[in-house]
């Protein structure tokens, strides 16, 4: 008889690629990795590991049953899903996951409203970018995350999972208080071209929208300064060193001498929370989605 967990833990191996990887999803250590992928090894009765520098990989055996394993898995989370909806009860663990400005303009008022009406219910939480945020559910390590992209650039998501839009976050372009543009109504991005511009670290997903955006207009940005946190664009905002794009979604307060001016047409970004499909029955999942869009309320 195979043991379900060991096939959790096998299956986490082959998600992660690595005994180290596995542990971290797991929240285990790495000897009970190794320990539980032996013992399923003896159940199995045929080596499902090898040696492969100084990690390892899964031989033909090893993958077959990671594949069936992933089955089983996903029909058990089915199940429990199925349970959970007869039972009705909002109860249990639930696994969240938002992107930083989510994580302070929504995961606060949404998981202190879960707590006050489901209190049977435990609510962990982490911050991840959006794609992170994606894979994490994919890979069954999280149960909900808010993710995010752009009117204009789609973040990929994966097939086997379901949705549900929860805002369009608008955009301004902030500015110090002195700019030549800081007393307009509306402002367009090239309004721009000969401006120093702060923006995320390079290789994120806003990164790569911001440089894809103002490339489309005949614009190559002049980024001076990277940052990931909205509030710290701000400060060098502030202080005269150049220009951001400032989603409304948990910005506030803004500092002093910051001037933010709405970019005409309306630009935004869409967040919405993603979850395993075969999990979209569980009562923990849809309050949560509720919870959030009822936390979306005032925002921008």
């Amino acid at each position: 008889m195979l043991n379900l967990e060991r096939l959790r833990v096998l299956d986490a191996l082959a998600r992660h690629g690595s005994v180290s990887g596995a542990a971290e999803g797991l929240h285990v250590t790495t000897s009970a990795v190794s320990q539980q992928l032996a013992k399923l090894e003896r159940e199995a009765g045929q080596q499902l590991l090898a040696k492969n520098g100084r990690g390892v990989r899964l031989t033909d055996a090893g993958r077959l049953l990671a594949e069936h394993a992933a089955r089983i898995l996903s029909q058990v989370e089915l199940a429990q899903a199925d349970l959970e909806a007869q039972h009705g009860q909002v109860a249990g663990e639930l696994r969240l996951a938002a992107f930083p400005t989510a994580a302070r303009g929504l995961l606060p008022a949404a998981l202190g409203a879960l707590r006050a009406a489901h209190p049977a219910l435990r609510v962990r939480s982490r911050e991840l970018e959006p794609a992170l945020g994606v894979d994490s559910v994919v890979r069954g390590d999280t149960d909900l995350a808010v993710v995010m992209d752009w009117y204009n650039k789609p973040l990929p998501v994966p097939g086997g999972l379901a949705h549900a839009a929860l805002l369009d976050d608008s955009v301004d372009v902030a500015m110090p208080e002195g700019h030549p543009l800081a007393d307009r109504a509306e402002v367009d991005l090239e309004d721009f071209a000969g401006d120093e511009w702060i923006a995320w670290p390079e290789g994120e997903f806003c990164h790569e929208w911001l440089l894809y955006t103002l490339r489309a207009k005949g614009i190559e940005p002049r980024i001076s300064h990277c940052a990931g946190e909205h509030h710290t664009q701000l400060a060098f905002v502030a202080h005269g060193l150049g220009v951001c794009v400032a989603p409304r979604l948990g910005r506030e307060p803004m500092p002093a001498g910051v001037r933010a001016v709405p970019v005409r047409h309306r630009a935004h970004r869409r967040v919405y929370a993603v979850w395993r499909a075969d999990a979209d029955r569980r009562p923990s999942i849809r309050a949560a989605v509720e919870a959030l869009r009822e936390a979306t309320a005032g925002v921008g």
